[in-house]
């Protein structure tokens, strides 16, 4: 055995390891296995996140320490796990004297109480950034996040924080290139720096796409290749990562050929850049993409618009009765739609306080979640069903003194099948704490709905169908199961507690009747029974139906194929349009689940993907899964179901894989007859093949949902079980893959910067000759004329063909030119393409510039002050006096332009000076200039360029409706040649 640190004793290390084999005994009964100091605890030992959370509060109970939660991801061997109990010894970490310290006072009163005003809802806000605005006026200095970074401390961020951090990081975006529509990824842990990154990117008007961080070093590969095929779908910009991830990341800019930036929250804040206001957003703008926790080669971005998550926002908090007086207490992950959107955004708009802490802080100790509950007066909360019964499993049967949590309202449970045995047992539980058992609330809901899609009446409890199993199948009607059956099940969570509402009373007469209708079905076995949960009605204003193969309606309790729709509903996959199509039929969106309405309810029976066609019969994995996890020599949770298809047959193959750790070739044989039995048991029928796996070969998504589908693959690429490669060894591939992306993305772009050097080598030959003659020349026709000689001939050499169309719109005497503005080379192109001088109109820092003034006041150039509101009206009439005396003044009415195409607002500057003379108005509409050089590049490119001088517009006065018809009618005339849509109707 390898010597242990310096720093701690061997008895110490002896008992560590004494432990660990205890544990791994409790997992794999009848197996032989010893650890060492330096055995992996994932690969070797096949310890997974829930084994470790349990290994690790026995070393507490143990050892009488506290250890940092971030050992639970961080410690990868035995000899890591005993440096840090030295460092928690060493610090005084003691977990008996915290267990014994009295519990923290419950708050006085709940934080997100808004005085005078604790109905005021912002119901006219069309965006997320106009919600934030809403409360940023009322209430600033009020906690928005309480982020609870351990047992003691905890971070605060208020509406006015969050709104200053946002201003100042979106100005680091702006900087980096970042512009309005553009996607930025967010791979940052749980912590107030995601919301302050979120709403930073929302200010500088582009998307964001939350992307979950990496879990564990041996799975990095994996990980950063399947977070890849996100970003070149999205075309991310740039990632927001923390600094542990960072330099990994850095190496998707190969794999990623649109990632130009990685940077973290701390670099973004010390840019020192311009802070950015909030950019005008449009209610069908896009919010943010949530990317499905599997999504691999062909990722499924599911396109949120703000629209969508507002209405289902408000929605599930008209059904679920949220008031800004609730306190919602989460530990749910902020890259998932349930955390992101049910707990940060729904909080944000109802002006609840959010309390919130680490997933890793849970699954350590989920006690934590209860604590925070009874200390900040918790009233909501949300999570998938193992959260409940991690705490049934860890908490039962701990004496949590003091804890109150009568205060708790609203328990849902979702993302995952809710198991009515898990609610039952954890009402029973925690109901000496004033837990009411009216308050676990089965929800339902989908990334494509925004989030939630079902919920059932607040206060309920949970309803439960018992039907016969045969009767669950496509296409049939469900039967109910007799009663005899019903009552020989398992106690389910309404029936552990009596309903004191009515609500509550009539869900679970339904449950009972249903039961009782035996009559006019078949016998059924207890054996034979399903329980099937309700998961409620639709949310207000939305819509489901059950509908067969055909997209026919079928009638209540028919299983089918489940369709919603409804304002929450995504318009589809973002760049996916293949997925999108098979999404949405006729106005209704495929859930991808099956089962049936009773009384407008929702009963889920499974997942369409997972479903097995066997020996006519439809079947579902969950309930064979979870019978195999409980056989001895199985790693529970570790089980993966599905069907094969078979060449040349209908059916397709049953196969079961488990995970264990037994090696003796008869305990192995014993252990799939005792598989097969235990899918005769629950089926009816035996597997085509029972695969006996090794730990951590059942792949799991990052929410821990198994991926049926990859194992399956895998199975039948027989890389099922193989071993994960190094950590270090995952690394180097991805560098050789980031490097071989970056070789190729070089390759391709040296032809452009050739092309590139080649139009400045021209710009910097012709610009001297431009200057002689603007500076030497006596009369402002000559210099115009030779401009426009050496800016057409910088155009044929740069490859841009140049065509002019309308030449004969030009009035003889005087006029307003307006024209649209794109890029920078505008004024360039509007001298190649006009013959006769203008005066352009520009901004008065230019007259500013020691070398580029002298030029622009040689050519009577306008300036203007645009940000100078007390000279405005100055420089209006300095304008109106000088439009009709000389050369005609040239205007770019939109002041400004972005890379993102689309025409903007006009200003009324020019419409107003020409109306003062009497002067027409002629549109001059450019095409093509953003695309030789859009902004943020200065790498120009070859492309037509058309200059379109449309027919004069004569003002009619100069009120302001004249003005205004005035504008309108030019800017419609560039709208119809420029080549861009108009991004006033976005």
């Amino acid at each position: 055995m390898p010597t242990p640190p310096a720093h701690t004793a061997p008895a110490d290390a002896d008992a560590l390891l004494r432990l660990i084999d205890e544990v791994l005994r409790e997992l794999q009964p009848g197996t032989v296995r010893h650890a060492s100091l330096d055995s992996t605890l994932d690969r070797e030992l096949g310890l997974d996140s829930l084994s470790r959370v349990e290994l690790l509060a026995r070393i507490e109970r143990r050892f009488g320490l506290r250890l940092p939660t971030e050992v639970l991801v961080a410690a990868e061997t035995p000899r890591e796990l005993l440096r840090a109990m030295a460092q928690a010894a060493r610090a005084g970490g003691d977990a008996a004297a915290a267990a014994a310290s009295p519990p923290p006072p419950p708050s006085s009163a709940p934080e997100s109480v808004i005085e005078g005003a604790a109905a005021a809802l912002p119901d006219s806000a069309a965006t997320l950034v106009e919600v934030l605005a809403w409360h940023l006026a009322r209430h600033p200095e009020r906690t928005h996040v309480r982020f609870l970074v351990d047992d003691e401390h905890a971070e605060t961020l208020s509406y006015a924080q969050l709104h200053a951090a946002g201003v100042r990081l979106a100005g680091a975006l702006v900087a980096l290139g970042v512009r309005p529509g553009d996607c930025v990824a967010l791979m940052l842990p749980s912590g107030l720096d995601f919301f302050r990154c979120f709403f930073a990117i929302l200010f500088a008007g582009a998307v964001p796409v939350p992307m979950y961080p990496p879990a564990r070093p041996n799975q990095i590969e994996e990980h950063l290749r399947r977070q890849a095929g996100i970003l070149r779908n999205c075309e991310a910009r740039v990632l927001i990562t923390f600094d542990r991830v960072r330099p990994l990341a850095r190496m998707l800019a190969g794999l990623v050929p649109t990632l130009a930036h990685v940077s973290t929250p701390a670099a973004l804040a010390a840019a020192g850049s311009a802070p950015q206001p909030p950019l005008p957003l449009r209610s069908s703008a896009l919010g943010l993409i949530q990317y499905t926790s599997g999504s691999t080669g062909d990722p499924k971005g599911v396109a949120l618009s703000h629209a969508n998550l507002l209405a289902n926002i408000r929605a599930w908090g008209a059904a679920a009765a949220v008031v800004p007086q609730d306190v919602c207490v989460s530990w749910l992950p902020l890259y998932h739609d349930m955390g992101l959107i049910g707990t940060w955004l729904g909080s944000l708009y109802h002006g609840c306080t959010l309390v919130l802490m680490s997933p890793l802080d849970f699954l350590a100790r989920p006690e934590r979640w209860l604590w925070a509950i009874h200390r900040y007066r918790g009233t909501v909360t949300a999570a998938p069903n193992f959260a409940f019964e991690l705490c049934v499993k860890r908490l039962a049967d701990t004496a949590l003194d003091g804890l109150d949590l009568s205060c708790w309202r609203l328990a849902a449970n979702g993302a995952e099948p809710v198991n009515p045995d898990t609610l039952a047992r954890f009402a029973t539980a925690f109901a000496r704490y004033g837990l009411d058992a009216r308050i676990l609330t089965p929800v339902y809901g989908l990334a494509e709905c925004a989030v939630g899609l079902c919920v059932p009446p607040p206060g309920r409890g949970v309803v439960v169908d018992r039907v016969r199993r045969a009767s669950v199948r496509l296409g049939g009607q469900v039967e109910p199961a007799t009663a005899a059956a019903a009552t020989a099940g398992p106690v389910n969570a309404s029936d552990a507690t009596p309903p004191a509402s009515a609500g509550h009373a009539a869900g679970t007469a339904k449950a009972v009747d249903t039961a009782n209708a035996a009559g006019t079905a078949s016998a059924a076995s207890a054996a034979d029974t399903l329980r099937v949960v309700s998961c409620g009605p639709a949310l207000p204003g939305h819509a489901l139906r059950v509908v067969d193969a055909d997209g026919r309606p079928l009638p209540e309790r028919t299983v089918g194929a489940v369709e919603f729709r409804g304002p929450s509903a995504t318009a589809g996959y973002y760049r996916n349009p293949t997925a999108t199509a098979a999404l949405i039929r006729d106005g209704w969106l495929a859930t991808g689940d099956h089962g049936y309405l009773a009384d407008g309810e929702l009963y889920l029976t499974g997942r369409a993907k997972e479903m097995i066609i066997r020996a006519g019969r439809n079947l579902y994995p969950y309930d064979l899964e979870q019978a195999v996890g409980e056989l001895p020599g199985v790693r529970k949770g570790c089980v993966a179901v599905f069907g094969c298809d078979t060449p040349g047959e209908a059916d397709e193959r049953l196969v079961v894989v488990a995970e264990t750790r037994v090696q003796d070739a008869g305990a192995r044989a014993a252990l799939e007859a005792r598989i097969t039995a235990a899918a005769m048991d629950a089926l009816g029928l035996a597997p085509d093949a029972v695969v006996l796996a090794p730990p951590h070969a059942v792949l799991k998504t990052s929410s821990g949902k198994i991926r049926r589908a990859a194992i399956r693959d895998a199975w039948l690429a027989g890389t099922l079980g193989a071993p994960s490669r190094a950590a270090w060894l995952q690394v180097l591939r991805l560098q050789l893959a980031s490097l071989a992306g970056r070789a190729r993305r070089a390759a391709l772009a040296v032809p452009g910067r050739l092309q590139a050097a080649w139009a400045w080598s021209a710009f910097l030959l012709l610009a001297p000759l431009a200057t002689l003659a603007i500076l030497t020349l006596p009369r402002l026709a000559q210099r115009w004329a030779v401009c426009h000689r050496l800016a057409r001939l910088h155009a044929r050499l740069c490859g841009c063909a140049l065509r002019v169309e309308g030449a004969d719109h030009l009035p003889a005497t005087g006029c307003v030119l307006v024209a649209n503005h794109a890029s920078y080379i505008d004024g360039l192109v509007l001298a190649a393409a006009l013959p006769q001088p203008v005066r352009f109109v520009a901004k008065a820092e230019l007259r500013d510039s020691r070398l580029l003034g002298p030029l622009f006041e040689r050519m009577d150039t306008c300036f203007v002050r645009r940000f100078d509101p007390g000279h405005g009206v100055e420089d209006a009439d300095t304008l109106a006096a000088g439009a009709g005396t000389g050369a005609p003044l040239l205007f770019f009415a939109e002041g400004t332009f972005s890379a993102r195409p689309g025409l903007q607002a006009f200003r009324l500057g020019a419409f107003q000076s020409a109306a003062r003379q009497g002067l027409p108005v002629v549109p001059v509409a450019l095409a093509g200039t953003r695309a030789v050089l859009p902004d943020g590049s200065w790498q120009p490119r070859p492309g037509a360029l058309t200059v379109t001088i449309c027919a004069p517009h004569a003002p009619a006065g100069e009120d302001w409706h004249d003005l205004l018809a005035l504008r309108d009618a030019v800017r419609a005339d560039i709208l119809t040649h420029c080549g861009e849509d108009d991004a006033t109707r976005r």
